[in-house]
């Protein structure tokens, strides 16, 4: 019985997968390495909800040859549409992120880096990217220190994206694997971890990923987005 729960389990992620697959413009697996056919079904049912759900813009690049500085997964805009973007071809760093991780948690951590950056595709379809919401405003730059400033205003930009994004990703884990909420949170504050202590640098976000220790912290009354917004918002009272 478990044996067949599971392989429908796998039929039903295979069939969103293919479906996925249509619906952005790559006509079959066969064109997929393995490992890029891993990463998107796992994340398939993300895709899906936002394509269907959320009507987001969004199409699937695999790059032919990653450069020595691509990550694995990564979103961009362009014309008016989200483009995540598989770099794994020729990228043999291309899945260290989940080094250490078992074989049956490495879909979930999948999932849930795929639901982040569709937290980012939101936020640029809202035309919202790099923008504070009503209440918050940018401190002034001092001329004689604005260089540096700008350095480090671009950094905490980016910062506030990527704990915007974060949120999204355990909004999404609390939402569809709420009994899996705990090993996702912990692996992505492992993740998270600044390399240097007492730094936070583009990516350091634990001053959002604190605020939802368990999946309570989430409102399942909200919609996604904005049970990911309202805990964004305390989070930037403690970005500095």
């Amino acid at each position: 019985m478990l044996w067949a729960c599971y392989s429908l389990i796998t039929m039903i992620k295979r069939t969103l997968f293919l479906l996925l697959l249509s619906s952005v413009g790559l006509a079959s697996a066969a064109q997929l390495t393995d490992m890029e056919t891993r990463w998107l079904t796992a994340g398939s049912a993300v895709l899906a909800y936002a394509k269907q759900e959320l009507k987001l813009p969004i199409d699937i690049t695999v790059q032919p040859q990653a450069r020595a500085t691509d990550v694995p997964l990564a979103l961009g805009f362009q014309d008016g549409r989200c483009k995540l973007v598989l770099s794994m071809r020729g990228n043999p760093a291309a899945e260290d992120i989940l080094a250490g991780l078992s074989a049956e948690q490495r879909p979930l951590m999948i999932e849930a880096m795929v639901a982040h950056e569709i937290g980012h595709c939101w936020r640029y379809a809202q035309g919202v990217w790099h923008a504070l919401p009503a209440g918050f405003e940018q401190p002034a730059q001092q001329p004689a220190q604005e260089h540096a400033q700008e350095q480090a205003q671009a950094l905490r930009l980016t910062r506030r994206e990527e704990g915007f994004a974060d949120l999204v990703a355990l909004a999404w884990t609390q939402h569809r694997h709420p009994q899996d909420y705990a090993a996702v949170a912990a692996w992505m504050r492992q993740v998270r971890q600044p390399a240097t202590a007492g730094t936070a640098g583009s990516h350091g976000t634990l001053a959002w990923l604190q605020l939802a220790p368990s999946g309570a912290a989430f409102d399942p009354a909200q919609p996604l987005f904005e049970q990911a917004a309202s805990l964004w918002r305390q989070g930037l009272l403690r970005d500095e």
